[in-house]
């Protein structure tokens, strides 16, 4: 599927239509048309429940309705039709959506009529994509329509809300009309260059490039947390064979997820499941018990442990004391830090089997190790201290809501890139560069922050973020 701007420009003219509620039988379905012809196209299928038409003309927008819908004098469904007439509606365009029964063949029936009547079936992210060209949302809240839809904790959902009521856009909006204005000036300049005159003054410019500059380095910042809050915190599980790292994710997830048996070796593979904290999502991790493997199966089980634990923000190390020295645990953790891609993973090293122990038996030489806890991932003994330290990492990412957060990879990359372009305009005051080399880097900048938003768009930008939505949205 391609968005090509002549292309969409005669697609705009047409009507579309789509089923708008996940594939499948159900209570209730939504079918949604938008465009010129959706009055057209509804006030010729539907009757009210008294047998009369509807005459869309002469009534308000926002409105619904209870009737049938019919085709050659058949009714087809009992519907309720909800009305939203131009501008006001998501689209921008007059949109009609229909309540109806789950049926697949009902869903499907409807449809084939209201593209028999001049509709077309949308191209996913059609719906979304007509309100950011009709300018009903910029880009980086149509984006975020997509991030509300797939949000599967409290934490993603805020952000993702946020987002999409205008937040991170107002933010961007301010800081590219302060800067437009000193552009404006400086290109004026270049219309004087014979005169040597100056309109815009160098140490505004200045301290204006210090604020955005400090702005953009937060907002960039913050991208870290936001990712995390968007798509969860990569947690592996790691340890020797036999040390309770099945049994652990078990008990976290309340669910026989993985297999858990005394013979060692019997994770081969990484298992992912999902937990949610405090809001946050948590991807935790099975793996391969970390040895000397005794196949080429175990073999690339191990490898995948060690490449899973070298990228995972958080490490969950677990140990059988009767299993593991001290002075053997200190080199398995010391070799986890060396070959972290990060400079400083969370790494929980936890005892584990603490059931098979009395209150007598030494674990005390342990203490000295950074992080540590005690458990029975057995017994479920003292989960509540091992929930308590992955919170603690939760406060660490000092997520807040009262600020801006971005989780968007495409917005962080345009970040850097505006940074790179203020930053030049930085050094070129700072070597008293000429006038039209300050108003390249200028306009570099604008346009990394305009690309966030919309104002500068190319039709791969469009096909690439579009395509992933759903039809009907």
């Amino acid at each position: 599927m391609r968005y090509f701007a002549e292309d969409m420009m005669m697609k705009n003219e047409d009507t579309i239509t789509a089923i708008a509620t996940p594939a499948g039988s159900g209570a209730i379905a939504l079918l949604r048309l938008s465009g010129n012809k959706a009055f057209a196209i509804t006030e010729a299928l539907f009757k009210k429940s008294n047998g009369n038409k509807l005459s869309i003309e002469q009534t308000e927008s926002h409105t619904i309705h209870h009737g049938y819908i019919y085709e050659d004098e058949q009714a087809i469904d009992e519907v309720l039709v909800y009305l939203f007439k131009n501008p006001h509606s998501y689209t921008g365009e007059d949109i009609v959506e229909i309540s109806c029964h789950g049926s697949t063949f009902v869903q499907q029936k409807l449809l084939n009529i209201f593209i028999k009547r001049g509709a077309r079936l949308a191209e996913p992210g059609e719906f979304t994509l007509r309100a950011f060209l009709n300018g009903k949302l910029d880009l980086s809240q149509a984006e975020a329509v997509a991030d509300v839809i797939a949000s599967n904790s409290e934490k993603s959902h805020e952000i993702a809300i946020q987002q999409m009521r205008g937040a991170f856009s107002n933010e961007l909006k301010s800081l590219r009309e302060q800067l437009i204005h000193f552009a404006s000036m400086i290109e004026l300049e270049l219309d004087f260059s014979e005169e040597d005159v100056e309109f815009a003054n160098r140490k505004q410019l200045m301290l204006l490039l210090n604020q955005i500059e400090q702005k953009l380095n937060l907002l960039s910042e913050s991208f870290h947390s936001g990712n995390v809050l968007k798509n969860g915190i990569l947690t592996v599980i790691a340890g020797k064979p036999n040390a309770g790292k099945s049994t652990l994710l078990n008990t976290l997830v309340q669910d026989n997820r993985a297999i858990v048996s005394d013979i060692a070796g019997t994770t081969r593979d990484t298992i992912e499941e999902e937990w949610v904290l405090d809001g946050i999502r948590f991807r935790f991790i099975d793996t391969a018990g970390i040895r000397e493997a005794t196949d080429v199966i175990e073999s690339m089980g191990v490898e995948r442990t060690l490449e899973k634990i070298s990228s995972a923000p958080i490490i969950l190390y677990l140990f059988d004391p009767s299993e593991l020295s001290v002075k053997d645990l200190k080199l398995e953790l010391d070799k986890i830090k060396e070959n972290h891609k990060k400079s400083h993973p969370y790494i929980i090293t936890i005892i584990n089997k603490i059931d098979k122990y009395t209150e007598k038996e030494p674990l005390s030489e342990y203490s000295e190790i950074e992080n540590l806890i005690s458990i029975s991932a057995l017994k479920q003994t003292n989960i509540d201290e091992l929930k308590n330290k992955l919170k603690a990492y939760i406060e660490k990412l000092n997520l807040e809501q009262s600020d801006t957060v971005v989780s968007n990879v495409r917005h962080y990359e345009a970040l850097q890139n505006a940074l790179d372009g203020i930053n030049e305009t930085k050094r070129g005051l700072d070597n008293n560069l000429s006038s039209d080399l300050l108003a390249t880097n200028i306009r570099d900048a604008l346009h990394y922050l305009g690309e966030i938003t919309g104002e500068v768009t190319t039709d791969d930008l469009l096909d690439n973020i579009f395509s992933k939505f759903c039809i009907g949205k």
